[in-house]
């Protein structure tokens, strides 16, 4: 599951009004990290002489659930104070003079991009407060896997949906429950989160066009049954030609689609012209490949070059997006290392581990002196990045499927086939489970 930092410059996944976080009292995790961190930090303040000082937002960090009726515009999570980097970000150059205080490094990274965890472990809502989320069927797994999650009862509530039970064949009735599971609990998360929720579309319907657009339909009107609005919505949606179709047709009736599974610049570039919303790349997916395969010809352009394939292809379709002006978004996954996070620097979200945040987060920095903190991605790139004529084409199927390399056709092929393996483990699940109990 997707869950996101909130940062002092990004809010591009926040609906118009965001929502008011309701505080208490900081729970015994962040107080114990808030002391760890306070003890890294006079640590290295040892070090450094006493110039530096420690001050960040922990003091004032409030953890709750959010009240859906309250509306605020500035949720909070990890802020500076009086940050250095807000200029920084702003004017795109280092400060010349001493930093007064001293931040963690995803402090510094999370003023250039919204930082997202990968994570499905809901204690982490506390470590990282979320302020956007993605249910999927491994979320599902997750939850059906945990004993005492507070989202079982919205599948238990979901297996005893009277409209599926009534369904004659297995295969369907299980098809429903995932579905209805996926909307409760998707639900569920919209209450406790800010931002938009991204709702996975099985991938067993991703060379079908109409039965994408039924299926969020589908789940459009069961989330609005539970009075979530369409505009705190995403529907991730595998980036085939059939699925970039899709997107543009519903992005035409105001159903914002989040389109994955892109390995290329074709597909990237497809579906901004459709207008997706969001665009998610797997860097270090790309990378692998590239490693051990040859005779694609972006990946082997790249390596050419001596850039890393992954990282290459973000900045390519962050430069095309900017230079045409589209409204898509550009999400960064498959994330391997600090590094990966620091070469993105600028693109719209970063998709990282649990363990590079924590690595990040523990790392209590002078920016000045340990890393040079600048955006690597901005909108100017578009005006300067070269791009042949074939690139700037209007996209078609067939011009697509010309341009998909052997690297992005079968990085697709796999992660369609995994997300389908995934969507049947949860069906045999439900179909062992059924009926639930005490329901």
């Amino acid at each position: 599951m997707a869950l996101s930092i909130s940062t002092p410059t990004t809010s591009s996944l926040l609906p118009p009004s965001s929502q008011v976080l309701q505080s208490f009292s900081l729970s015994p995790l962040l107080s114990n990290k808030l002391s760890h961190l306070r003890n890294s930090a006079n640590h290295r303040r040892r070090q450094f002489g006493p110039r530096l000082r420690f001050t960040s937002s922990w003091p004032s960090l409030q953890v709750g659930r959010w009240n859906p009726l309250a509306r605020s515009a500035k949720p909070v999570s990890f802020i500076l104070r009086s940050s250095p980097l807000a200029a920084r970000a702003a004017g795109g150059n280092a400060p010349t003079s001493p930093v007064d205080e001293i931040v963690t490094e995803l402090d510094a990274v999370a003023g250039f991009s919204e930082i997202v965890p990968d994570t499905v472990v809901f204690d982490d809502f506390e470590r990282f407060a979320p302020t956007a989320a993605t249910v999927s069927s491994s979320l599902l797994l997750g939850i059906a896997g945990l004993p005492n999650t507070k989202f079982k009862s919205a599948i238990d509530t979901a297996l005893a949906d009277g409209e599926c039970n009534a369904l004659e064949k297995p295969e369907d009735r299980m098809s429903c429950y995932l579905t209805k599971a996926l909307a409760n609990v998707g639900a569920e998360l919209a209450h406790q989160v800010p931002g938009r929720v991204s709702t996975e579309i099985d991938a067993r319907l991703a060379y079908d066009t109409q039965g994408i657009i039924q299926r969020v339909h589908e789940l459009l009107n069961l989330y609005n049954q539970h009075d979530v609005s369409t505009d705190r919505l995403l529907f991730k949606i595998p980036a085939t030609w059939q699925g970039i179709e899709a997107s543009r047709l519903l992005e035409s009736e105001g159903i914002q689609t989040h389109l994955t599974f892109v390995y290329s610049f074709a597909q990237a570039a497809a579906a901004a012209q459709a207008g997706a919303s969001v665009v998610q790349i797997f860097v270090g997916r790309l990378r692998d490949w590239a490693r051990n395969h040859s005779g694609d010809p972006e990946t082997d352009e790249a390596l050419k070059k001596g850039e890393d394939a992954g990282l290459a292809l973000a900045k390519k379709v962050y430069a095309y997006i900017h230079r045409n002006g589209y409204k898509t978004k550009l999400m960064a996954a498959a994330i391997r290392n600090k590094q990966d996070v620091f070469s993105l620097l600028g693109i719209d979200y970063i998709i990282a581990p649990l363990k590079i945040l924590q690595s990040l987060e523990e790392s209590v920095t002078d920016p000045d002196v340990k890393y040079s903190y600048v955006p690597r991605l901005t909108p100017a790139i578009g005006k300067t990045y070269d791009f042949t004529e074939e690139e700037l084409v209007k996209w078609d199927q067939l011009s697509l499927a010309a341009a998909m390399g052997p690297a992005a056709e079968e990085l697709l092929a796999s992660g369609l086939e995994g997300y389908a393996n995934q969507a049947r483990r949860v069906e045999e699940l439900f179909g062992k489970i059924w009926p639930p109990p005490n329901v």
